[in-house]
């Protein structure tokens, strides 16, 4: 049994989207790390899905992230069509040069002879 339990922060009249019960709250229900917000009303904060999956779209395609400029555009692009980055697949494992995170072993920052 916990000695002292986490009092939720917010104000009443402040509203939230709970991302554990996936509905709308006023105030300080649960907390901050379950939740988006504060919003002002109950209807933005019904839409916090939404405005969060907007937001992270126009982060992605900002030109001012992108090494190359023309990233950007072909960034959205990619997403648009279903299609991933090339960042090591299982298609790309049997290449040299090529292969995914998967097929490293952690060795947790030691030496192949440290390994065994």
């Amino acid at each position: 049994m916990a000695l002292f339990k986490r009092k939720a922060t917010g104000q009443p009249g402040e509203w939230y989207y709970c991302l554990k019960h996936r509905k709308v709250e006023e105030g300080p229900e649960c907390p901050a790390k379950d939740r988006l917000g504060p919003y002002p009303s109950r209807a933005e904060a019904a839409q916090a899905i939404e405005t969060a999956r907007e937001r992270d779209d126009a982060w992605r395609n900002d030109p001012r992230w992108a090494e190359n400029p023309d990233e950007a555009e072909d960034a959205g692009e990619a997403e648009d069509a279903g299609e991933a980055e090339d960042a090591g697949t299982a298609e790309d494992a049997g290449e040299p040069g090529k292969a995914g995170k998967a097929d490293k072993p952690d060795t947790g920052g030691r030496g192949p002879a440290d390994t065994e």
